[in-house]
């Protein structure tokens, strides 16, 4: 019993940063993925696609300002932001408005967000191609572009578990 007691603490102590266990609902794939190419634009209009950011351990979540579960998960996006981006991690928080940028300044001046940067996909194409049954959406990309797992529906980004979970997919601390 000693003996496997003892196998188990070393198991335990030997698994790699990643395995830390995935939160509730957050659907994780046995190897990442490719992500399907997408195109977006800044808030100043300026074109982007998922290449910008490589090398780089991104949370893309797919959102909009009419979405009122999206509305109330942003605030915990920016704290998130707030808390890892930095040069290896960023949330891309990717409005689905085809209003334009400026619905989306106001909604992010309104609840205070101080930490992401405005994208927006104002044809929605964005959304069909990464195959969102419904909005928010929320995937964990790789530092290769690539799709470790997915959400769908609001997250609590923020929390210490999801904290934990992201940290542990580029090892920071």
């Amino acid at each position: 019993m000693l003996a496997l007691a003892l196998f188990g603490a070393l198991l335990a102590v030997a698994q790699p940063a990643s395995a830390v266990e995935p939160p509730q609902d957050f659907a994780v794939h046995e190897a990442p993925v490719p992500v399907p190419e997408i195109s977006f634009q800044d808030a100043d209009g300026q074109p982007k696609t998922l290449a910008d950011f490589h090398g780089k351990v991104l949370l893309l979540n797919i959102w909009a300002t009419w979405c009122a579960p999206c509305r109330k998960e942003m605030p915990t996006l920016d704290r998130l932001q707030a808390k890892l981006g930095g040069p290896d991690f960023e949330v891309i928080a990717l409005s689905m408005d085809r209003g334009g940028p400026d619905i989306v300044k106001k909604f992010f001046a309104e609840i205070g967000v101080e930490h992401l940067a405005l994208n927006i996909d104002t044809t929605g194409k964005a959304m069909f191609t990464l195959g969102a049954l419904g909005l928010p959406m929320t995937l964990l990309i790789d530092r290769e572009g690539k799709e470790i797992g997915r959400l769908i529906g609001p997250g609590e980004w923020d929390s210490p578990e999801m904290m934990a979970f992201i940290r542990s997919h580029f090892g920071a601390n």
